[in-house]
């Protein structure tokens, strides 16, 4: 994505954080699907198996499994592992309670996919509080 794009949505969760995307074209289970302690996916069968998304702007599809997924995200609030900020493509209502109990800026409902137009390695704000998306610096 080219650096200054903004993507319109709708804010979950209000805040505003700067930071590194990482970006998931699948979606993510909760329980099984990640490690709290450490901020990690670890689906087998997921991209981004033993990637660590602490800290970062974790863009993906949404939340899949069961409804355990928000109690798993909640942990990593808990545990100092979380991401720094959520941006979902599909709005469910797990994906509404765990960014909610995570207590992490959040936006859904994007005028663009933000799964095809971000890239890992972006730098990108998310301001929750006016529902934008926008690549600060892309990568490559």
């Amino acid at each position: 994505m080219t650096a200054g794009v903004v993507l319109h949505g709708r804010g979950i969760v209000p805040g505003r954080v700067v930071g590194e995307a990482l970006v998931s074209h699948e979606t993510i289970s909760g329980w099984g699907g990640i490690d709290p302690a450490t901020g990690t996916i670890i689906e087998r069968r997921h991209e981004l198996f033993g990637v660590c998304f602490t800290g970062k702007v974790l863009v993906f599809p949404g939340a899949k499994g069961s409804s355990g997924w928000s109690g798993f995200f909640q942990s990593t609030r808990l545990l100092g592992t979380a991401p720094l900020a959520m941006v979902f493509t599909h709005l469910t209502t797990k994906a509404a309670l765990g960014a909610i109990v995570t207590r992490v800026p959040s936006v859904t409902d994007l005028d663009d996919d933000p799964v095809a137009r971000l890239s890992t390695g972006d730098l990108v704000e998310v301001d929750a509080d006016r529902g934008l998306v926008r690549v600060v610096t892309a990568v490559g």
